[in-house]
Protein backbone atom coordinates (compact mmCIF):
# COMPACT_ATOMS: atom_id res chain seq x y z
CA UNK A 1 0.00 0.00 0.00
CA UNK A 2 1.38 3.41 -0.92
CA UNK A 3 0.42 6.75 0.58
CA UNK A 4 2.33 8.82 -1.99
CA UNK A 5 -0.58 9.36 -4.31
CA UNK A 6 -3.36 10.62 -2.06
CA UNK A 7 -2.21 10.79 1.57
CA UNK A 8 -5.15 12.99 2.60
CA UNK A 9 -7.63 10.43 1.28
CA UNK A 10 -5.93 7.64 3.22
CA UNK A 11 -5.87 9.72 6.38
CA UNK A 12 -9.57 10.45 5.92
CA UNK A 13 -10.34 6.76 5.49
CA UNK A 14 -8.31 5.82 8.56
CA UNK A 15 -10.02 8.60 10.53
CA UNK A 16 -13.46 7.37 9.53
CA UNK A 17 -12.62 3.81 10.56
CA UNK A 18 -11.42 5.03 13.93
CA UNK A 19 -14.54 7.12 14.39
CA UNK A 20 -16.66 4.02 13.84
CA UNK A 21 -14.58 2.18 16.45
CA UNK A 22 -15.05 5.01 18.97
CA UNK A 23 -18.80 5.14 18.26
CA UNK A 24 -18.93 1.37 18.80
CA UNK A 25 -17.49 1.84 22.30
CA UNK A 26 -14.39 -0.25 21.71
CA UNK A 27 -12.71 -0.72 25.11
CA UNK A 28 -9.61 1.41 25.63
CA UNK A 29 -10.50 3.89 22.90
CA UNK A 30 -12.35 7.13 23.48
CA UNK A 31 -12.66 10.21 21.29
CA UNK A 32 -9.64 11.95 22.82
CA UNK A 33 -7.46 8.90 22.45
CA UNK A 34 -8.55 8.39 18.87
CA UNK A 35 -7.84 12.03 18.03
CA UNK A 36 -4.31 11.67 19.40
CA UNK A 37 -3.77 8.38 17.56
CA UNK A 38 -5.02 9.89 14.30
CA UNK A 39 -2.67 12.85 14.77
CA UNK A 40 0.21 10.40 15.17
CA UNK A 41 -0.83 8.42 12.09
CA UNK A 42 -1.12 11.67 10.12
CA UNK A 43 2.32 12.84 11.26
CA UNK A 44 3.92 9.52 10.28
CA UNK A 45 2.29 9.51 6.84
CA UNK A 46 3.29 13.11 6.20
CA UNK A 47 6.89 12.35 7.22
CA UNK A 48 6.89 9.39 4.84
CA UNK A 49 5.73 11.39 1.82
CA UNK A 50 7.35 14.79 2.39
CA UNK A 51 10.39 15.40 0.19
CA UNK A 52 12.83 16.96 0.67
CA UNK A 53 13.08 15.77 4.27
CA UNK A 54 11.90 18.45 6.69
CA UNK A 55 12.82 18.36 10.39
CA UNK A 56 9.46 19.78 11.40
CA UNK A 57 7.55 16.66 10.32
CA UNK A 58 9.66 14.55 12.66
CA UNK A 59 9.09 16.88 15.59
CA UNK A 60 5.40 16.60 14.71
CA UNK A 61 5.66 12.83 15.13
CA UNK A 62 7.22 13.32 18.57
CA UNK A 63 4.52 15.79 19.62
CA UNK A 64 1.77 13.46 18.46
CA UNK A 65 3.39 10.51 20.22
CA UNK A 66 3.55 12.49 23.46
CA UNK A 67 -0.15 13.30 23.04
CA UNK A 68 -1.01 9.61 22.60
CA UNK A 69 1.03 8.67 25.65
CA UNK A 70 -0.65 11.41 27.68
CA UNK A 71 -4.08 10.11 26.66
CA UNK A 72 -3.13 6.76 28.15
CA UNK A 73 -1.80 8.28 31.38
CA UNK A 74 1.94 8.59 30.72
CA UNK A 75 2.99 12.21 31.12
CA UNK A 76 6.42 13.68 30.45
CA UNK A 77 7.81 16.93 31.81
CA UNK A 78 8.12 19.95 29.55
CA UNK A 79 11.89 19.79 29.92
CA UNK A 80 12.06 16.16 28.75
CA UNK A 81 9.64 16.83 25.90
CA UNK A 82 11.67 19.83 24.75
CA UNK A 83 14.94 17.92 25.05
CA UNK A 84 13.67 15.02 22.97
CA UNK A 85 12.32 17.44 20.35
CA UNK A 86 15.71 19.21 20.18
CA UNK A 87 17.44 15.85 19.78
CA UNK A 88 15.10 14.91 16.94
CA UNK A 89 15.84 18.23 15.22
CA UNK A 90 19.59 17.69 15.54
CA UNK A 91 19.43 14.11 14.25
CA UNK A 92 17.19 15.11 11.35
CA UNK A 93 19.52 17.98 10.43
CA UNK A 94 22.56 15.70 10.33
CA UNK A 95 20.97 12.62 8.78
CA UNK A 96 18.16 14.07 6.68
CA UNK A 97 18.91 17.66 5.71
CA UNK A 98 22.70 17.76 5.43
CA UNK A 99 22.90 15.10 2.67
CA UNK A 100 20.39 17.13 0.63
CA UNK A 101 22.42 20.36 0.52
CA UNK A 102 25.87 21.32 -0.71
CA UNK A 103 27.80 24.13 0.96
CA UNK A 104 29.01 26.97 -1.22
CA UNK A 105 32.82 26.90 -1.03
CA UNK A 106 33.27 30.44 -2.28
CA UNK A 107 31.49 32.03 0.66
CA UNK A 108 33.86 30.49 3.22
CA UNK A 109 36.89 32.27 1.73
CA UNK A 110 35.49 35.80 1.92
Amino acid sequence: MTFNREPASWIGLIGAIGTVLVASNVPGLNAGQWAAILALITAVIMAAVTRPIAPSVFTGIAAALFAVLAQYGLHFSDVLTGSITALILAITAVVGVRPQVTPVAGLARR
